[in-house]
């Protein structure tokens, strides 16, 4: 293949030493983790691997043959040990009795639990017959873009034959099922000699009898492959020569910032999306290219691809020659409605009488020449996800276009995958969304106790967080903090001080950017003060003013531009204080400004409530515990206010309280939730005091 990483050569990286004393399925695991880590040589969650191992039968004690399969829903790059099925073979092959055939296929995916050897509770997945009927111990199942490539051509077989000689052989486009077994089972009987098949529009099988030896081999026909297509397409243009030239990276991503939360809006439906942003060399070549548009038209072939990808991209209308964002922006909603009502024509051509109804019918692909290529999906994994298989497409199409002619799936093939009702009813037994789940919240002070705790509390219940700070090494640590057990995924930080307007403008371009808008602000970031009348100098006081209340505009105003784009409403969650509230001694500029904070969010929740945006505060009162306020002179000062010392400060706010219980940043955290969440959705210019009670602060 002519992409730089395509053309490189696979590293074998099976380590004898380190294999000699492991049983079968460790070696299993092994080579399953070693092909899973090189997307070269299969996508995420795409193919299989399998060992079929003598084990003892835990109720007759004797020796028996046992199918060692990746379960179903898997990823071989990340599997352990409980991610293999494991079947009796016998009993696998006791299946053939009662086959019905081809019409009643889908019917023998509920005898494969009666094949399960020792309890084990992971479910086979469909493609378990394909390993089971290939007569050797050790079989793989890989998507590899080169081999694709092949299966994608028109003339597959041909290129097979061509390639590999009667090394490896070839099978038409079958669905993958119990059929499709019995066919690999019967080309090997007719093919002893073979070491694999290229399944048409699929992928590649291959087997040995020994684990090491299936790995080598399945690194060799893909390396085969790959030299192949570098050879046959040294020199040429790929997907007709380019049409379109990039815009710089920065205009790229600012581009991306603004048709994200437009698209998101248009698209989120029912649940929210979470999008993803792609602009790496492979996507620029495709959609800057001349035979793009037909090409995407086509759709992906490889099952897995289109089940992530749909049955086709939308190409949104954008001449990076003459870049004009809001004619794009003034186009979207018309592209959107027509690529919705062509989905729904294509289920009615296609849907079978016992097909489940239509799902989503919006794109999940959005191709933008000049820019890249923004996918959307129910969370930010899942949209990641999708663009890499796209790109596994666009690598596919690359080669089958220079060698042959591509082909994607036919549309019939496509929908009965898509609709599925083995697929329908693994969609079924999906957990059911948390409560914040495709949600995008931006917290200031992020890095501090109480935003660090409320992003947290965010990320437990399945939003996106992009934490904002001055402090880039709090950032850091804290990113590392929530990343470490809640994935990269969906932690982003950007270093934004609240009073810089240009600042504040560049985070929420990020939030666009990175996951498709913002549903939530946590406008949390604060300073505190302490000072008689007579020593607050007008720096101090503005300092106050600054953070607390023009910073807290700033902040509100982007979000609101962000959240009247997307349309969806939203949630501003002001963590203010009960000095808002409650006049405190020698603290006259941090109680005004908090006073001001809590007076723009009720203003605001006029002004947001016919669209929809609810505006609601938290007023906490001495949160100690991990807050970045506590840690210099406001410590002292408050203590010496109050004649304390340090240490007996949090005793005094505990006893003062009418609870007397401290307040933590996690109690702050579990009102920054019900406020952002649909259990308040109804709420709006609300305060809820976290403050252990005092009587000063109660609303009136």
């Amino acid at each position: 293949m002519p992409d730089a990483t395509q053309s490189q050569r696979l590293e074998n990286k099976w380590d004898a030493t380190r294999a000699k004393g492991m049983n079968e399925p460790e070696k299993l695991l092994y080579r399953s983790n070693l092909l899973g880590s090189d997307k070269r040589i299969t996508n995420y969650g795409g193919g299989n691997t399998s060992a079929k191992v003598m084990q003892d039968d835990p109720l007759t004690g004797q020796a028996v043959e046992v199918l060692w399969v990746k379960g179903s829903g898997g990823d071989v790059g990340s599997i352990k040990m409980d991610g293999f099925s494991t079947l009796y073979m016998n009993k696998l092959n006791a299946l053939r009795d009662i086959y019905r055939g081809v019409e009643f296929e889908d019917e023998m995916v509920a005898y494969l639990p009666h094949c399960t050897f020792n309890l084990n509770p992971r479910a086979a997945s469909i493609d378990t017959p394909l390993h089971a009927y290939v007569p050797k111990k050790h079989v793989d199942h890989m998507h590899p873009d080169a081999i694709i490539a092949i299966a994608a051509a028109k003339d597959s077989k041909a290129l097979t034959k061509k390639i590999f000689g009667d090394s490896i052989g070839w099978l038409p486009w079958k669905r993958p099922g119990y059929e499709l077994g019995l066919w690999l089972s019967d080309f090997c009987a007719e093919n002893p000699d073979a070491k694999g098949v290229v399944l048409e529009s699929h992928g590649l099988f291959t087997w040995a009898d020994d684990a090491q030896d299936c790995y080598d081999l399945t690194l060799d026909i893909i390396q085969t492959a790959m030299d192949w297509f570098a050879h046959k397409t040294e020199g040429k243009e790929a997907f007709g020569g380019a049409l379109h030239s990039s815009l710089p990276a920065d205009d790229r991503r600012a581009a991306a910032a603004r048709l994200m939360p437009a698209i998101r809006g248009m698209v989120s439906g029912d649940q929210h999306t979470v999008g993803h942003f792609t602009d790496n060399d492979t996507v620029l070549e495709f959609v800057n290219a001349q035979d793009m548009k037909r090409l995407a038209a086509l759709g992906t072939s490889c099952p897995d691809h289109f089940l992530r990808t749909k049955i086709c991209p939308l190409v949104v209308s954008f001449d990076p020659a003459k870049p004009d964002i809001d004619a794009t922006l003034a186009s979207l909603a018309d592209a959107v409605a027509d690529y919705r009502e062509g989905y729904k024509a294509y289920f009615e051509r296609c849907k079978r009488d016992d097909s489940p109804a239509i799902r989503d019918p919006n794109a999940v692909v959005y191709l933008i020449p000049g820019v890249g290529m923004i996918t959307f999906a129910k969370d930010k994994a899942t949209a990641r996800i999708s663009g890499e298989f796209y790109v596994n497409a666009i690598n596919v199409m690359r080669g089958a276009d220079a060698v042959s002619e591509y082909q994607g799936l036919p549309e019939q093939e496509a929908f009965d995958i898509e609709y599925w009702l083995l697929e329908e009813a693994k969609l079924q037994r999906m957990p059911k969304p948390k409560s914040l789940a495709g949600r995008v919240a931006l917290v200031t002070g992020g890095a501090g106790g109480i935003g660090s705790a409320t992003a947290e509390r965010y990320l437990r219940d399945g939003a996106c967080v992009v934490l904002a700070d001055i402090d880039d090494a709090a950032l850091a640590d804290t990113a590392e903090n929530l990343t470490s057990r809640y994935s990269a995924d969906v932690v982003r930080t950007v270093n934004m001080n609240v009073t810089d307007e240009t600042a504040v403008i560049a985070a929420f371009d990020k939030a666009a950017a990175e996951f498709g808008g913002v549903d939530i602000l946590v406008s949390n970031a604060g300073i505190a003060s302490s000072a008689p009348i007579e020593d607050t100098s007008l720096d101090l006081w503005n300092k106050n003013m600054d953070i607390l209340s023009t910073g807290y505009f700033l902040v509100s105003r982007e979000a609101f531009k962000v959240m009247n784009v997307q349309d969806m409403g939203g949630a501003l969650v002001f963590v203010a204080s009960k000095n808002g509230l409650a006049a405190s001694p020698n603290a006259s500029a941090y109680c005004t400004a908090k006073a001001s904070e809590i007076h723009l969010a009720r203003c605001l929740a006029l002004e947001g409530a016919p669209k929809g945006i609810r505006v609601n505060v938290v007023n906490p009162d001495a949160v100690l515990k991990g807050s970045k306020i506590w840690s210099g002179d406001w410590l002292k000062e408050r203590a010496s206010t109050y004649g304390k010392d340090k240490e007996g400060l949090e005793e005094h706010y505990r006893q003062r309280s009418l609870l007397k219980r401290s307040v933590l940043p996690e109690d702050i955290a579990e009102a920054a939730y019900f406020l952002a969440s649909d259990l308040s959705a109804k709420s709006t210019g609300n305060i809820i005091n976290v403050d252990a009670g005092n009587v000063q602060s109660f609303t009136r």
